[in-house]
């Protein structure tokens, strides 16, 4: 991935991207030795489901959800789960997890010719809801995210839940832009599911 038009180095602490709101997760472990951290995968949440803008994700992600507050979230119950980022819709971008750890979003899966993607991707969460729309406020954060991690990581692979984890999960689904993320980072179509991308409607 090429680095951004300023070539300037983006500061980071230790794993944690200096431009994320930090709030540190205890749902995590370290990555297997030698772990070439080359891919990023792209999901798509929102608690309850469809309903945007409250804390609910950063709890979940820290242990601190409220299973009682909403009949869903019982559903979902003792789930301990995490990603290292979270961008809101309104472009906000959280960390929870050190991108030199391992986070838990991935599950059971298998993505170009490795199975336990944890064990060497970086996991992103976009506030939203599979199969629907982002915001360009959204774009924006993961145009500077990304590169910022090409240049710590040797990001060779950017894919979504769907692709690592197919018939099991469906996030984020035909709503993600991935011809905008492709014309935006500069990085060819062999880095993306298939190698076939949808004109941009961005």
């Amino acid at each position: 991935m090429p680095e951004t038009a300023s070539q300037t180095p983006i500061p980071w602490h230790g794993g944690w991207y200096h431009r994320a709101r930090r709030l540190p997760s205890p749902n995590f472990g370290a990555r297997p030795p030698q772990a070439r951290v080359d891919l990023v995968v792209l999901h798509s949440i929102s608690l309850p489901p469809g309903v945007y803008g409250g804390h609910e994700v950063p709890l979940l992600f820290t242990n601190q959800l409220n299973w009682e507050l909403h009949p869903y979230f019982k559903t979902i119950e003792g789930l301990q789960v995490s990603a290292h980022f979270y961008i809101q819709r309104n472009g906000a971008i959280w960390q929870f997890v050190s991108c030199d750890d391992r986070a838990w979003h991935a599950g059971a899966s298998h993505y170009r010719g490795r199975d336990n993607c944890n064990d060497d991707s970086i996991g992103i969460e976009l506030e939203g809801l599979e199969g629907d729309t982002f915001e360009s406020l959204q774009y924006a954060a993961l145009r500077d995210l990304l590169p910022a991690l090409a240049q710590r990581y040797p990001i060779d692979h950017i894919a979504g839940h769907e692709h690592i984890a197919p018939g099991r999960k469906a996030d984020p689904g035909p709503g993600l832009d991935w011809a905008f993320l492709q014309h935006t980072l500069g990085m060819p179509s062999l880095c993306f599911p298939n190698g076939i991308l949808k004109n941009t409607s961005m």
